[in-house]
């Protein structure tokens, strides 16, 4: 990654400061309805200026701490600079372990489109040749076939039911564990 981004056809995947606290508040509010029904259930505080510059503030440390990496995703030539989605492999395990969990989301007013899957392709590439991460585990409910199929594009495959994995919008939510091995490293 150069410079905090990473670059596509299409898109720029980018490291963000505080300083972009209110495009990345945009995003959220712009999208909480979209995005309800895929995932755990917000505080009030979770849409305000303050709570989005701390969560932009630690996305920085824990990135230091090479436990995390979330970059956001904005189209080329966007003159409103406006986000449009996010990329995020954390809980990254070193050692004998080197692997991670990837989360993602897209801009409901965007999907359909190939930008998630062609900003998870080049966010793939950068674990795999740079980070050197073995394996990448997304877990994704199975009721979500639109995501489903950005993965299984992407060449995940399901490894099994995790039952009532995480709480989504109030419920306890069974997941599928979708895993990609960096087979460069076998």
């Amino acid at each position: 990654m150069m410079n905090g981004y990473l670059e596509t056809e299409r898109l720029l995947l980018k490291i963000l400061d505080e300083t972009y606290a209110e495009q990345v508040l945009d995003f959220h509010f712009r999208n909480k309805e979209f995005l309800k029904e895929w995932e755990p259930d917000k505080d009030l505080d979770y849409y305000t200026l303050k709570h989005t510059r701390k969560s932009l503030r630690n996305e920085q440390l824990f990135m230091k701490r090479d436990l995390m990496y979330k970059l956001y995703i904005f189209k080329k030539g966007d003159p409103k600079e406006r986000v449009i989605g996010a990329v995020v492999l954390n809980n990254i395990v070193r050692g004998g372990f080197q692997s991670c969990f990837l989360g993602y989301k897209m801009d409901g007013k965007e999907i359909n489109q190939g930008y998630i899957t062609e900003a998870l392709q080049t966010f793939i590439d950068f674990a795999f040749k740079k980070l050197h991460l073995h394996r990448i585990e997304a877990n994704i409910m199975p009721k979500n076939h639109r995501s489903l199929r950005v993965v299984e594009k992407l060449g995940f495959h399901s490894q099994g039911l995790a039952k009532k994995y995480l709480k989504i919008n109030g419920t306890w939510e069974d997941h599928l564990q979708m895993v990609l091995l960096n087979e460069e490293m076998e």
